[in-house]
């Protein structure tokens, strides 16, 4: 690796290490933890967030986003996820991309400036909402950064028409008892896994999941595994999930 990437590299790192600050709204505590590392936020996590180009496909295969749709991101962070459609992009209708953080937000309006169709938004996921219905909204590992993901999820679904979807990619834990068909997770890494990722304010457990599926019946769901850069051998969890509103 050259230096400026690797020297970029240590500074990422050097930020997880430190964690998110504990004081502070939820906004302060954002900027605090990421505007260090924003310019070498993408690099660092295309190692790390797996299943965000397979989530867009999932979308695309469902039909959620065809030509002139609306859509919205949540937690769009810098706004690279957008790039996983490619050239559909530029056949939407009307793109919303929704963080709370200004330094992601910034790297989001510089990446996005020459297209048209979207906008970025700096306001906060769980009470953001679009002039009208939309018809797809999607979260790539930002619920688990919510505080208060309920009233997330709950937003996200109010802004859908009936009949719109909702996908989400994020880390997770399993319950210790999953519902029948769920993967269940050891008891070491539904201990071991919370505990890591907490430092950095990210909050893995089961109950997003069984809150998306109680709310979304009509839905596609993957588990799956994926390495984590600097811990060989070890590989988290995470899920796909595509549910459909009612309607």
């Amino acid at each position: 690796m050259a230096l400026a990437p690797l020297a970029a590299e240590l500074k990422v790192l050097l930020a997880l290490l430190r964690g998110q600050p504990s004081r502070g709204s939820h906004a302060e505590r954002l900027e605090a933890f990421y505007a260090p590392q924003a310019g070498r936020y993408d690099a660092f996590r295309e190692r790390l967030l797996h299943g965000r180009g397979e989530l867009i496909a999932d979308l695309i295969a469902a039909r959620a986003v065809p030509p002139g749709a609306h859509l919205v991101e949540l937690g769009a962070g810098t706004g690279r996820n957008l790039l996983f459609f490619g050239e559909r992009l530029a056949a939407l209708g009307q793109v919303d991309a929704v963080d709370l953080c200004p330094a992601l937000v910034g790297e989001a309006r510089r990446r996005t400036e020459a297209m048209p169709n979207v906008q970025v938004h700096e306001a906060d996921a769980c009470r953001w909402r679009p002039e009208a219905p939309v018809d797809a909204v999607y979260l790539a590992y930002a619920l688990t950064m919510i505080p208060d993901w309920e009233a997330a999820i709950d937003n996200a679904i109010a802004m859908l028409k009936p009949g719109g979807h909702l996908g989400v990619v994020d880390f997770y834990v399993s319950a210790p008892e999953p519902a029948p068909g769920l993967v269940r997770h050891s008891a070491l890494a539904r201990a071991f896994w919370p505990r890591w990722f907490r430092h950095d304010g990210v909050h893995l457990d089961a109950r997003r999941l069984a809150d998306l599926r109680e709310h979304l019946p009509a839905h596609q769901l993957t588990e799956a595994l994926a390495p984590v850069p600097y811990l060989p051998g070890l590989r988290v969890p995470y899920y796909r999930f595509i549910g459909r509103k009612d309607g």
